[in-house]
């Protein structure tokens, strides 16, 4: 699949083309900037015969048949919406768009034009995260009963620093940062039914939240916490993911980041015992959990490739994006409004 690069450096540069790179079903074509020292930069870097200025040049290359969109998220929803018209395939980082209504009518507008739209949530490509997904699946956890997601970083004020603008980013910390953990916790336990969040600014000074927790109430009782900052340490923060259950939990570090890496273990009873009024809390063996890691960029790629050639929806479809942006909107309105919020089914 050949595919061009609108938006070429940040994570595009860091991780999306080498990710692509890996796979033997991609070929990168042309890549994309405002600013033509970065285009040509980047695709010296890699090897990529076309650079360009102009987005709507790519869109309309004739090689182009698959475009990935790494830019802020106030452009992609025009940008998507270019590329859809001209009938080209899209991945795009995450929000499709700054609100419900924006997301909701890009998702419509690429079925209408008959193009597959897959969306930036690469986490759930995640070797852990789906074997996680498999055993909760298999009922080796019991009854869902909580999960916790925790993506953090250090984001000081930064001069030009879109995530920073409420008008480039429609949002701070639960925007960026929760609404993976949103969906990775959507994809353990299923929908979300009702939304409770504490979201502000209480460190950095900027317009928008740089501190979050979100609630979640699953369509199947289960209970679910986000934490998103962007004024916690990189080094102190590990990137958990916790799930529990009637029959124990799964507990694994450093699998909620970019990296595809991180360890998962293991506590199962292997029988269930009656109450114990002492709760002397008698150790479980952590059993280490296996799991095929794969560079998360280059499964995510695959995976929108085999749905573009099989005509059926990628695993992080637009339809997916569309409900982590639901759970996000009801999260802001929450704060706002001092109550949780029921999600519309």
């Amino acid at each position: 699949m050949k595919f061009g690069i609108i938006g070429s450096s940040g994570i595009a540069d860091r991780r999306t083309i080498p990710g692509m790179l890996k796979s033997d079903k991609v070929e990168v074509v042309a890549v994309q900037s405002r600013s033509e020292e970065t285009a040509k930069r980047i695709a010296e870097k890699y090897g990529i015969p076309k650079y360009y200025t102009d987005e709507d040049k790519l869109i309309n290359d004739k090689d182009v048949e698959a475009v990935y969109i790494g830019t802020p998220v106030f452009l992609h929803y025009p940008q998507i919406k270019k590329c859809a018209h001209a009938g080209k395939h899209v991945l795009s980082e995450k929000p499709l768009g700054l609100n419900v209504e924006d997301t909701k009518r890009i998702v419509e507008y690429c079925s209408k034009k008959n193009v597959t739209l897959q969306v930036g949530f690469m986490m759930r490509y995640h070797g852990y995260h789906i074997k996680a997904h498999e055993m909760i699946k298999n009922g080796e956890l019991g009854q869902p009963i909580m999960g916790r997601a925790q993506l953090t970083t250090w984001y000081p004020p930064l001069d030009g620093a879109w995530r920073q603008d409420p008008a480039k980013g429609g949002g701070g910390a639960l925007m960026d940062m929760a609404i993976h953990s949103v969906d990775i916790l959507r994809y353990m336990f299923g929908e979300v039914v009702e939304v409770a969040s504490f979201n502000d600014n209480i460190t950095h000074g900027y317009p928008v939240e740089d501190s979050g927790i979100v609630m979640l109430r699953f369509e199947n009782g289960a209970y679910g916490i986000c934490d998103a900052f962007f004024n916690i340490p990189d080094e102190a923060a590990r990137g958990v993911l916790e799930l529990y259950g009637t029959k124990g939990s799964l507990l694994a570090e450093g699998t909620i980041s970019q990296t595809g890496k991180g360890r998962m273990v293991a506590h199962i009873l292997k029988e269930q015992r009656g109450y114990d009024a002492k709760q002397e809390r008698g150790v479980i063996e952590p059993q280490e959990i296996k799991a095929e890691l794969k560079d998360l960029f280059q499964a995510e790629v695959e995976d929108f490739i085999d749905a573009i050639l099989n005509h059926k929806k990628p695993m992080n479809s637009g339809e997916e994006a569309l409900k982590n942006m639901i759970v996000i909107e009801a999260a802001y309105k929450s704060q706002k409004e001092g109550r949780i919020i029921k999600i519309k089914r």
